[in-house]
């Protein structure tokens, strides 16, 4: 029998705004706050796939760490594990060194992963035994099997060695089963990895993997094991755009209209020129997507992304969403403000896009350089970042670079005074009332207006 061992995973949940007047602002927003509790009740599906990938030898415990206290230190350390491994977003990375020093100096061998590591390894290094960058999987178990040996290695990385590239079908079922339910409104299928888009400010689209899909025989299986442990769920795709892959994409939604679900994700715009597309997705019970469409300011579109490609969607974007809503589908808008571009003006203008666009949800956050980005370079590269180490201040709603036509005082009092406007109750309501509208007159017609 081989030797047993203890793994405990541990989840950074949460994240804090440092604003404090955007703080105390966000907990009187309805639609601000119902978002929030969305986001920050979500699990760690990167470590429950992880679960799935431990040799049976190893005991798998699952723990999320928010607000954590000194009894919650003292009971993940009374359970005597052999390696904990921590999942952090860079928001709240730094706490994460702090309590893997404290855990190292006891004795106990720690890892740590995640979209931040992944992008500064050479700084994660000096705060854990083992870093992993990439995509977690494909290393795991060579990690394990290296400490039984004694022969851990400080880096293991998927994106450097080509031995350690990862194809979805490697996959295997994220062991959701080590959850409480209770806890959760929602939980989360990955069914494709990276975007091919490219945006200039995301971390997700390029530090871990390139753009790849599932297998439609894999979703299912996931699928049916989330009914396992929740009769009736709310899912939500850990995807960066799902609707990339047309034909693939039809294929993923007649399999989800077989299942008594709700769900949500994100994509692009592109998906409201294809009705064959937005029927199935319209019979799937998809509840909501999120679209980027990033600025009300056509200009600031332009270098973005890869082939200007938002950019020259910018005319279509009201069409789009009148579009994809006529099908019964909410749409959550994202905006976000502080790119070159952007005046006094701009905040004006995405105020009234956003009127206009009779949007069911929105969602504007700040722009944030974060490590690894190629917005990251440019502004470390002008020397335009507030701090070297800004890292818990990137929550998306709080400002860490100089912007280039505002103080960071303007451009904080500005983002404030329109997500007072955006997510005060009138305007909360009156998408809501726009949208039921929206529902009504669709049960009357099966017309749909062409793009």
């Amino acid at each position: 029998m081989k030797k047993q061992y203890k793994v405990i995973l541990i989840s950074m949940s949460g994240v804090r705004v440092y604003n404090k007047r955007l703080l105390d602002l966000g907990l009187t927003l309805p639609g601000f706050v119902e978002r929030s509790e969305v986001i920050t009740s979500l699990p760690s599906l990167g470590l429950l796939t992880l679960a799935a990938h431990t040799p049976e030898n190893w005991e798998v415990i699952y723990k999320e760490l928010d607000n954590f206290s000194e009894s919650e230190i003292i009971e993940i350390i009374n359970k005597k594990p052999d390696i904990i491994a921590f999942s952090s977003l860079t928001a709240r990375i730094n706490e994460t060194y702090k309590l893997s020093q404290r855990f190292r100096n006891i004795g106990i061998t720690v890892a740590i992963g995640g979209l931040h590591v992944s992008a500064v390894p050479n700084e994660a290094q000096k705060f854990a035994d083992i870093v992993i960058q990439g995509e977690g999987e494909i290393i795991w178990k060579t990690i394990l099997n290296d400490f039984e040996n004694n022969s851990i290695k400080p880096f293991y990385s998927s994106l450097s060695n080509s031995k350690y590239t990862f194809r979805f079908n490697s996959c295997k079922i994220p062991k959701y089963e080590l959850l409480d339910i209770s806890r959760y409104n929602r939980l989360t299928i990955q069914t494709t990895r990276g975007c091919p888009l490219n945006c200039s400010f995301c971390a997700a689209s390029r530090t871990i993997s390139s753009y790849k899909k599932k297998s439609i025989l894999q979703i299912e299986k996931e699928l049916n094991k989330i009914l396992e442990v929740w009769e009736r769920p709310f899912i939500e795709l850990a995807d960066d755009n799902t609707f990339i892959d047309k034909k693939w994409s039809r294929e993923l939604l007649t399999l989800f209209a077989k299942y008594k679900i709700k769900w949500f994700t994100e994509t692009d715009i592109s998906i409201a020129y294809d009705d064959e597309l937005l029927k199935l997705l319209a019979k799937s019970n998809c509840a909501q997507i999120l679209i980027g469409f990033e600025t009300a300011n056509k200009n600031g579109l332009k270098g973005i992304d890869r082939g200007n490609w938002k950019h020259k969607q910018f005319d279509n974007y009201l069409k789009a969403i009148d579009k994809i809503q006529s099908y019964g589908i909410s749409v959550n808008g994202c905006f976000i403000l502080g790119f070159d571009t952007d005046t006094k003006e701009t905040f004006k203008e995405t105020k009234q896009f956003i009127i206009d666009s009779n949007l069911s949800e929105v969602q504007i956050t700040l722009l944030t350089p974060f490590p690894g980005t190629e917005l990251y370079n440019q502004l470390k590269k002008e020397d335009r970042l507030l701090t070297e180490n800004y890292w818990d201040k990137c929550t998306l709603f709080d400002v860490n670079f100089i912007p280039k036509n505002f103080s960071v005082i303007e451009l904080e009092t500005e983002f404030e005074n329109l997500m007072e406007n955006v997510y005060s109750k009138e305007l909360v309501a009156d998408r809501k009332k726009h949208f039921k509208k929206t529902l009504l007159n669709r049960k009357k017609t099966n017309l749909y207006e062409s793009i």
